[in-house]
């Protein structure tokens, strides 16, 4: 009797009862169940592949010896140069060898962070207030050469841009800075940088919709010569 006494007393203390038990063994049936359900109610979201920088807007000469003071022309879609810089090495290190480093005026870059990552290796960015005007980028690519582009300022309207592209990538000059370049477009032709509204097809052109390399012959009224210029993502 005593022994049952002491059996039941100590089962009290430690909650080892049966009854306990089986109580405690239902309440995780009932969470596991829960949970369970739970489960089902919030699927797990579909990944998304991250979505492609648009290609870079480039003018560039394709003569071995260059003319002028310019190499073609850069149209960024914004003054982060951080997140422009990647897509315009994309193309010339492909074309021109590796870009290593870059020089712009930091007129017109709220930003200038002193390196860039670029797609396999990192680009060092350095500036200068007076040796460069504020509408160019100066590139240097390791034992390769030099380059100089006007940038197109991204606010620009499409057909400004193109002109200046052109301009800047053909095969006799101008004999213009990049600043006396926009000047001059914008006196002679009297329009505010954003132009005119395009329609749909013209805007989607323009903004990446059309092949992303083309080439630009000479004109002239005879036998087709080399192309002149390179354009890219226009």
């Amino acid at each position: 009797m005593g022994s049952t006494e002491g059996i039941s007393h100590t089962g009290f203390h430690a909650g080892s009862s049966p009854a306990k038990n089986d109580s405690r063994a239902a309440a995780q049936v009932a969470r596991r169940r829960v949970r369970a359900m739970s489960a089902t109610l919030y699927p797990t979201l579909p990944h998304r592949e991250p979505v492609a920088a648009p290609a870079a807007r480039l003018a560039l000469k394709t003569d071995g010896a260059s003319r002028g003071l310019l190499d073609g022309a850069w149209w960024p879609r914004s003054r982060d140069l951080l997140s422009e810089l990647p897509a315009l090495t994309d193309v010339l290190d492909s074309l021109w060898g590796r870009v290593t480093r870059i020089a712009v005026n930091p007129e017109h870059w709220p930003v200038l962070p002193r390196e860039i990552p670029v797609s396999g290796h990192v680009v060092k960015v350095g500036w200068f207030t007076s040796e460069i005007d504020p509408h160019k980028l100066l590139l240097l690519s390791y034992g390769t050469g030099r380059w100089d582009l006007l940038v197109v300022p991204p606010e620009t309207g499409a057909e400004s841009a193109a002109r200046l592209m052109a301009a800047a990538s053909d095969h006799d000059g101008p004999p213009l800075t990049a600043s006396a370049l926009i000047a001059a477009d914008a006196a002679r032709y009297a329009v505010s940088r954003t132009d005119q509204a395009l329609d749909p097809d013209e805007a989607w052109e323009y903004e990446g919709g059309a092949p992303a390399v083309s080439v630009a012959a000479n004109r002239q009224t005879g036998p087709p010569g080399p192309a002149s210029r390179l354009i890219i993502g226009m």
